[in-house]
C-alpha cells in the first residue's frame, strides 16, 4: 500500500469539524482535509505543559540531584532548549507529507524496523506517560474535593481524557487552544508568588556536582524530548505551502517557555517549602487558598491537555506499527484502549508516586529517543534531495542500517552509562559515581556514528 498524499477523497468529510470523530488512521491527510495555521501550535504545546508533572522536573534538581536554584535553573534550561529545538525541526516536517512521526520514522528504519521506535513509543506515550499524568490530575482533583475517593477522581480524569483523544485531532487543538488562557493566568499568577517565598540563595541538602548537573539536564531535556515522537501528529493538516520555519518556531517555542517557566518554578517551590513532595499541594499550598484551588483545578485540567496528546498520539504510533485494522476507525479504537490499559496502570499509582520513580522515568524516556533522534535527523540529512513518502506504506521498504544503530547505541548507551539506583547502575556510574547518567549523551553519538558507517551499506536504491 502506498501512502503518497491525496490531493481529494471523497469518503473524508471532517475539515475542521470539532464535534466529529476524525476518521482514518495513519495515511497522508487529503489536502482538500488542511486547515489551520502554524500559530495555533504555540498554544498546542503551551498548555498540556502547564501541569503538575512539569513542575515535578524542577523539584528534583533541589531535592534528587542535591542541587540549588541556579545550578537547576541551568540545567532546566540547557535540558528543555536541546529538547525544544528537535522538537521544533520535526514539527517542520509535518505539512510537506500529511503524514504522523512515526510513519515518517519509516525513513530511516524501514517498515519492518520501525517497529521498535514506533512500538516503544506506543507504550511510552499511550500507558507511560498517561499514567504519570492521569496520578497529577487525580490528585489534584482528589485535594481539591476532598469528598471525591481518589479512584473515582481518577476515572473523572481518564473519561474525559479519552473522549477528547477518541474524536481526535481537531478536538485535541480546540482544547489546548481553550485551556491555554486560564492555564496560562493561573500558573503566571502562582508562579510569581511562590518566587516571592522562594529563597533563591538557599544552599542544596547536599552536593550533587557535576553529576547531579547532567542528571537533572538529562531530565530536562527527557520531559522536553518526550514530545518528540508526536510532532508531526499535530502539524500534518496545516496546507503544504505553511512555512516550515513559523511551523518549527511557534512548536518549539510552546514546549520551550512552558517547561522552562513551570520547571523553574518548581525549583523555586522546593526552596520554598520545608519538606516538599511530589505532590501537587506541595504548590498550592504556598498559593492563597482561592488561588491554591483555582491552581487544584489547573492541575487537573493540564493533565487532560497532556494526555488528550499522549493517548492521541500514542494510538497513531500503534497504528504505524503495521497492524491491520479497519482504517477509518483504527485510531479512535486504539485511543480507546490504550485509555483503559492506562487506567488501571494509573490506578496502582495512586499510591507512592515518588520523586525517584519519576526521575528514573524520564531518564529513561532520553535513553531511547536520543539514538532515535540521531537516526532520523541523519537520514534526512542523507537523503536530503529524495522525496521517499511515497513508498513509506510499502513493507518491503527496508533500511536495516536504522534499527542496527538505535539497537546496538541504546543497548551499549545503557550497559556502561545508565545510573538507576537500585535497579541498575552501569560501569562508569559505579566506577565513577561523580559522572552522573550520559546515557542519552552517548547513545546519540553512537547512533550517529553507527548509522553514518552502515547507510551505505543498507541504503535503499531511491524510486522514482
Amino acid at each position: 500500500m502506498s501512502v503518497m498524499p491525496v490531493v481529494d477523497d471523497p469518503n473524508r468529510d471532517y475539515g475542521d469539524k470539532v464535534a466529529a470523530v476524525e476518521p482514518g488512521g495513519v495515511e497522508a491527510i487529503p489536502l482538500d482535509e488542511r486547515h489551520g495555521k502554524p500559530h495555533g501550535l504555540f498554544w498546542t504545546w503551551t498548555s498540556p505543559n502547564m501541569e503538575f508533572a512539569t513542575i515535578t522536573v524542577g523539584l528534583l534538581g533541589p531535592i534528587a540531584f542535591g542541587m540549588d536554584f541556579k545550578q537547576s535553573v541551568l540545567a532546566i534550561v540547557l535540558g528543555t532548549l536541546l529538547g525544544s529545538v528537535t522538537h521544533a525541526v520535526l514539527s517542520s516536517w509535518g505539512p510537506a507529507s500529511g503524514l504522523p512521526q512515526m510513519v515518517l520514522s519509516r525513513r530511516a528504519f524501514g517498515f519492518i524496523g520501525n517497529i521498535m521506535p514506533a512500538g516503544v513509543n506506543s507504550l511510552v506515550a499511550g500507558i507511560g506517560w498517561f499514567a504519570v499524568n492521569s496520578v497529577s490530575g487525580a490528585l489534584a482533583l482528589h485535594a481539591l474535593a476532598h469528598g471525591l475517593p481518589k479512584p473515582l477522581c481518577l476515572v473523572i480524569i481518564v473519561v474525559a481524557q479519552i473522549v477528547i483523544a477518541f474524536l481526535g485531532h481537531n478536538l485535541v487543538h480546540a482544547f489546548e487552544r481553550y485551556a491555554f488562557p486560564v492555564l496560562t493566568v493561573v500558573f503566571v499568577i502562582g508562579g510569581i508568588i511562590v518566587f516571592s517565598k522562594a529563597h533563591f540563595s538557599a544552599p542544596a541538602s547536599y552536593h550533587g556536582g557535576i553529576g547531579g548537573f547532567l542528571i537533572m539536564t538529562a531530565a530536562a531535556f527527557g520531559y522536553a524530548c518526550g514530545w518528540n515522537p508526536y510532532a508531526a501528529d499535530y502539524t500534518r493538516y496545516l496546507a503544504p505551502d505553511s512555512p516550515r520555519k513559523a511551523v518549527g518556531l511557534f512548536a518549539g517555542a510552546g514546549v520551550l517557555v512552558s517547561c522552562v517557566f513551570l520547571e523553574i518554578v518548581g525549583a523555586a517551590v522546593a526552596t520554598a517549602t520545608k519538606n516538599p513532595a511530589v505532590d501537587p499541594s506541595t504548590f498550592s499550598n504556598l498559593l492563597p487558598t482561592w488561588l491554591g484551588k483555582l491552581a487544584l483545578l489547573c492541575i487537573a485540567i493540564g493533565a487532560v491537555a497532556a494526555n488528550a496528546l499522549n493517548i492521541y498520539s500514542g494510538a497513531l504510533s500503534f497504528v504505524a506499527v503495521g497492524i491491520k485494522l479497519p482504517t477509518h476507525i483504527a485510531r479512535a479504537v486504539v485511543a480507546v484502549v490504550f485509555g483503559l490499559i492506562g487506567f488501571f496502570v494509573a490506578l496502582s499509582g495512586l499510591h507512592g508516586n515518588t520523586a525517584s520513580k519519576y526521575e528514573n522515568f524520564l531518564l529513561i524516556i532520553s535513553y531511547w529517543i536520543g539514538p532515535w533522534l540521531a537516526v532520523v535527523f541523519l537520514e534526512r540529512i542523507f537523503r536530503r534531495n529524495q522525496n521517499a513518502t511515497m513508498w513509506l506504506g510499502e513493507k518491503n521498504n527496508v533500511n536495516w542500517a536504522g534499527p542496527i544503530a538505535m539497537g546496538v547505541a541504546t543497548a551499549l548507551s545503557i550497559w556502561l552509562f545508565a545510573n538507576q539506583p537500585p535497579k541498575y547502575v552501569g560501569y562508569f556510574p559505579t566506577h565513577h559515581p561523580k559522572l552522573g547518567d550520559l546515557t542519552f549523551e552517548v547513545g546519540f553519538v553512537v547512533a550517529g556514528l553507527l548509522y553514518a558507517a552502515l547507510f551505505p551499506i543498507f541504503k535503499q536504491k531511491e524510486r522514482v
